[in-house]
């Protein structure tokens, strides 16, 4: 099993293979935050701000100076590092940003996940009742487009609050239109086929149409489609999270990390770029695969 796998990575092209690497990256720090980190969420170690590789020295004469270390706290005196050095309030950066992996990934596949659902649901709907149906889903669709996604979420958030539940959502479904029309849009092409039209004399079902001819020949672009969603969803998650409208304090996410920080640059300490690499990093993970995937659904060769 190993073994073919591996021989399957070395097939794809290096673009592709940067990418899944991103991604197992990002994978292990969404699994394994609680074991990697190496301090609780929450727990601050030192002072504001302290730089990268900063060895906590809680001997008698660094506490008398500098004042308790972050240890004491617990009643424990044992030295540790913040590899990647610490946040405004004094928490250690490198496990923030573990856990913000963590809160920011899980929420926006969810996020994602249920904009499909939605966006689906509604596009093989419309495409395959038409008519009324159709025309009255279409309209509501070009309403919520009408406005700007981000100006929208504001409004609807400031007015219904900003707990997880609310923000998952309110996202998901603005973010259900985008799919809507793709779905419609493929849908639309399947729907007029023979073998559809074979199964509607056969006597099956609408839901069963749905399932069984359009979903599975409809693949390949909304699997492509997903993976431009999860950053597109990813990267509105954090903007809201640097506007204090995504994940609320304590919970670390990498756009709050980044507002949060942001101050202290002009001051040459440039914690804040982390979070801000880290969205990138796994924005461009995902966008290598999904030009790989698009390219190999296509039929086209890869020429590098």
């Amino acid at each position: 099993m190993i073994a073919r796998v591996t021989r399957s990575f070395l097939k794809v092209p290096w673009s592709a293979q940067l990418g899944f690497v991103i991604i197992a990256l990002n994978v292990i720090a969404f699994a394994f935050a609680p074991i990697l980190a190496p301090y609780p969420e929450t727990e601050i170690i030192g002072r504001g701000w302290e730089p990268g590789f900063w060895a906590m020295d809680c001997s008698d004469e660094a506490v008398s100076q500098r004042g308790p270390c972050w240890s004491e706290l617990n009643g424990n005196r044992v030295e540790g590092k913040a590899w990647l050095g610490t946040d405004h309030l004094g928490r250690d950066l490198l496990t923030r940003l573990l856990y913000g992996a963590r809160n920011t990934i899980s929420i926006a596949l969810l996020i994602t996940g249920l904009s499909f659902f939605i966006g689906m649901t509604f596009g093989f709907l419309a495409a395959t009742m038409r008519g009324w149906v159709d025309q009255l889903v279409s309209r509501i669709v070009d309403v919520m487009m009408a406005y700007p996604t981000l100006i929208f979420a504001l409004i609807i958030l400031s007015v219904a609050g900003t707990s997880t539940l609310v923000l998952v959502l309110v996202i998901a479904i603005l973010d259900s239109t985008r799919v809507y029309r793709l779905s419609r849009a493929v849908a639309m092409d399947i729907v007029v086929t023979e073998y559809v039209e074979s199964a509607r004399l056969r006597g099956e079902g609408l839901l069963w149409l749905m399932r069984r001819e359009i979903l599975p020949n409809t693949l390949p672009p909304l699997i492509a489609e997903f993976g431009l969603r999860f950053c597109f969803v990813f990267l509105f998650l954090s903007a809201l999270s640097f506007l204090g409208l995504g994940l609320q304090p304590p919970m670390a996410d990498w756009g709050s990390m980044v507002k949060e920080n942001s101050g202290v640059i002009t001051f040459g300490v440039y914690n804040a770029l982390i979070p801000a690499f880290a969205i990138a990093f796994i924005t461009i993970g995902v966008n290598l695969v999904v030009d790989w995937f698009l390219r190999k659904a296509a039929g086209l060769r890869d020429e590098y």
